[in-house]
């Protein structure tokens, strides 16, 4: 009786095991059918965000070609003018220039703050960490004009105020007109900025830590791997996909920032503050700048032709970022799967 070799018993086996099954893609129809309520549940917020921000832009885009204060019927025909005065207004691009310097500064520094927060409100060993979330996260929760209310109170150059205070604890000699000093009032939006909107990224960071299975954290004790090692190779790659829509929203929500700004400055003193949002609601609407009593008095009639030229120009960059948000988040899945798809051929192996 012949024994079979170990290289055919290995190819008779190999020709033994059933073919795997092709999975194809659902039809779209197929998809819609199965997820129906999804669509019914998110149908109204469809409905208004086409009817209160989709309709809106593509409505104005016929005010560009005129020059019009907004009142009556528009008439005074310039074609692309208003676009040609946009790409030469030095205030515009100044105003765009305080609107990325403010996005590259808070972005990293309040997702750093975050994620830090996050890592530690996050240890199961901390007591009271719910009370902690909770105050973190209370001035996200509060409406950004309140906020610049109170803060320009408190630095004004009246009544009981942070300048008051710090010559009481003998940490100034004089008072400092923190709203009316054009070098300073820009820092000082930014760390408002980002106290403010804090709480988003922190929560965020907690729902995406919470994500990540206890288990990787015990196998890697068990290899005797440090904090250190643990973040870089566990935590930070389990954030990965949750943390590119993070940063993107972070980077899109500080380039929309507007009533802040508008309530605390109004884009003074000297236009040292404005930013894009406060520049075309001031063309469109008229008025002029002010910074706690310290502010430039500049006054703009109003010209909505104009700021609808600058906001749809503007909503063009906004929509390319969100464009590089879709390919970037797009990018990270397709990463994840193909990392999956790798693992799990080599455990067929």
């Amino acid at each position: 009786m012949s024994v079979k070799s170990a290289p055919s018993a290995v190819a008779a086996e190999g020709a033994a095991l059933p073919p795997r099954p092709v999975t194809t893609k659902p039809s779209l129809s197929r998809r819609i059918r199965e997820n129906k309520w999804s669509y019914v549940y998110i149908t109204p917020f469809v409905l208004l965000v086409g009817v209160f921000t989709i309709y809106p832009i593509f409505a104005s885009l016929g005010y560009t070609l005129y020059q019009w204060n907004g009142i009556g019927a528009p008439t005074a025909y310039v074609g692309l003018d208003n676009f040609r005065r946009v790409l030469h207004d030095h205030i515009f691009w100044q105003s765009f220039g305080h609107t990325f310097w403010y996005t590259a500064v808070l972005v990293p520094i309040q997702l750093l703050l975050a994620l830090i927060l996050a890592l530690i409100l996050n240890n199961p060993r901390l007591r009271f960490s719910t009370f902690y979330r909770s105050m973190f996260f209370v001035p996200a929760v509060m409406a950004p004009s309140i906020i610049a209310v109170v803060f320009q109170l408190l630095f004004s150059g009246f009544g009981p105020n942070i300048s008051n205070l710090m010559i009481k604890l003998h940490l100034m000699r004089q008072p400092v007109d923190w709203l009316g000093d054009p070098h300073v009032v820009m820092w000082l939006v930014i760390a408002i900025g980002i106290w403010n909107t804090l709480g988003y990224n922190l929560v965020y960071f907690l729902a995406g830590l919470q994500t990540i299975p206890d288990e990787l954290y015990e196998a890697a004790d068990v290899d005797g791997a440090g904090r250190v090692g643990k973040f870089w190779h566990i935590t930070i790659p389990g954030l990965r996909e949750i943390g590119v829509i993070i940063v993107f929203l972070a980077v899109l929500g500080s380039l929309q920032v507007f009533d802040l700004v508008q309530v605390l400055t109004g884009g003074g003193p000297y236009y040292a503050s404005s930013v894009v949002n406060t520049y075309i609601y001031q063309e469109a609407f008229g008025g002029g700048f002010s910074a706690g009593g310290g502010g430039g008095a500049a006054s703009i009639q109003p010209n909505v032709g104009y700021a609808s030229a600058a906001s749809f120009f503007y909503g063009i960059i906004l929509m390319v970022i969100t464009g590089l948000q879709a390919l970037a988040i797009g990018y990270t899945r397709r990463r994840r799967a193909q990392a999956a798809a790798t693992a799990e051929s080599e455990a067929d192996r």
